[in-house]
């Protein structure tokens, strides 16, 4: 497994700035995410990390739903740049 092989879509200044935005906090679950997900591929049986995984995967979806509602722009914004969400065909 690679650490930190995933690119930040924000850069180091916007950072220092922006750590309580939504956006920040969905970007750092999703990296979270995409870290632990690549782990359980390796170790099929560490249920803890399992776990752990489920709680992030909570987090965000409630943060991604909030963001919807008060916000849709910066929600399909957000979607767009990290590829997270299938859109919907009706």
């Amino acid at each position: 497994m690679i650490k930190n092989s995933f690119i930040s879509l924000i850069s180091q200044e916007e950072k220092k700035e922006n750590r309580g935005s939504v956006e920040f906090q969905v970007l750092s679950f999703t990296n979270k995410i995409r870290r632990l997900t690549s782990h359980l591929e390796l170790h099929k049986k560490d249920f803890l990390s399992k776990r752990g995984l489920q709680k992030i995967l909570g987090k965000r979806r409630r943060m991604l739903a909030y963001l919807s509602k008060k916000n849709g722009v910066r929600y399909k914004k957000l979607i767009d740049e990290l590829d997270i969400r299938e859109p919907k065909n009706c």
